[in-house]
């Protein structure tokens, strides 16, 4: 269940009062523990002992040795099956956080305080935990739901305009694969702040949350949420494991450049809709330079994604701008024009 919070956090108070915790397990990381964890704080209220957890913020850090640390700080705290762990933070911690809950002693209970519109919009809704195996992303986690969300938009007037834009992306990929009035709303957006996104945030969330409703382990109409993720992805690991990380949004921002190309030369979209897309995406995001990676590595990466059975690189592509396909198995030489193709938009 999604819930915006008030200004007092009256809704975490009541969920808090109307269920027995042993002990409250705060997850922050240095940022979120310096500008979130401040009025979370100082709007709790319940009789429940709390103890806050830190970690270093950054993808790099979602990994089996933070889990490990992770776990073993909550057995040295005795945490017991009763326990409760908030995730408060972005899409790293929810991700993460959530995967410690959901293993930690066969699973305890979690809930998620998204503080990014990353987070908001993506990574907290849906019941996906997970963590990155070596540089491969999400490679490794569990599907299990959260308590609750809840969502205090006010949290997102402390990022810096690359992580508001980084989640927008996330926003404009709901509006393209399933909600067209979504999309041609977010594209008259002249400005990336919070007064221009606030009013499309529960929207976006709405879009996510039907999707997963409708299935949940991701058999079938939930692949639709990785369009953009499959080139996306390979670009974002890639990057992390040359240790120049780039932003989740970034990735996904690149990686539907790329499969609205491959819709097209797949035949599924019209070349207007196609340059529409392309002109509406490049509006609010810069390229990123691919010349220092190898054809090779990429379709190592394209062909090791999670989504894929017996070596057939699945793709969420457009069929239409609000509609998806899914399960889509792309030529190889047009998966390679996609990638010549943003090169070449992009200057590099």
């Amino acid at each position: 269940m999604i819930t915006f919070l008030d200004r007092n956090f009256s809704q975490l108070n009541d969920f808090l009062t109307e269920n027995t915790f042993s002990k409250i397990f705060i997850l922050v990381d240095e940022n979120t523990h310096e500008y979130c964890l401040p009025l979370l704080l100082g709007n709790l209220e319940t009789e429940i002992s709390f103890e806050i957890l830190e970690v270093e913020p950054g993808e790099e850090m979602k990994n089996i040795q933070t889990v490990n640390q992770l776990w073993e700080i909550l057995t040295e705290m005795q945490a017991d099956r009763k326990a409760l762990i908030i995730n408060l933070g972005g899409g790293v911690i929810t991700d993460m956080g959530g995967f410690v809950a959901s293993t930690y002693k066969r699973g305890i209970k979690f809930i998620n305080i998204p503080t990014t519109l990353l987070s908001m919009c993506d990574a907290s809704i849906g019941g996906k935990t997970g963590i990155d195996l070596m540089h491969y992303k999400n490679m490794v986690g569990t599907f299990s739901f959260s308590e609750q969300i809840f969502v205090y938009p006010q949290f997102l007037e402390t990022l810096p305009y690359k992580e508001l834009r980084s989640g927008f992306a996330e926003m404009l990929k709901h509006g393209l694969i399933a909600d067209q009035s979504h999309w041609e709303s977010l594209i008259r957006i002249q400005k990336l702040d919070m007064e221009g996104i606030f009013p499309h945030i529960q929207t976006s969330m709405n879009i996510k949350q039907e999707v997963v409703e409708k299935d949940f382990h991701e058999k079938n109409v939930r692949k639709t949420l990785n369009f953009g993720h499959t080139i996306g992805h390979a670009i974002e690991s890639l990057c992390l494991a040359k240790e120049s990380p780039i932003l989740h949004g970034e990735a996904v921002a690149l990686g539907m450049i790329c499969e609205t190309y491959l819709s097209y030369l797949e035949g599924l979209i019209t070349e207007t809709d196609f340059e529409m897309i392309i002109e509406n995406i490049k509006k609010y995001y810069s390229f990123i330079d691919l010349s220092d990676f190898k054809e090779e590595d990429i379709f190592d990466l394209l062909l090791n994604d999670k989504k894929n059975v017996e070596s057939e690189i699945n793709f969420s592509l457009l069929s239409g701008v609000g509609s998806c396909v899914f399960d889509y198995h792309c030529k190889t030489e047009n998966i390679k024009k996609s990638l010549e193709f943003y090169k070449k938009i992009s200057g590099f």
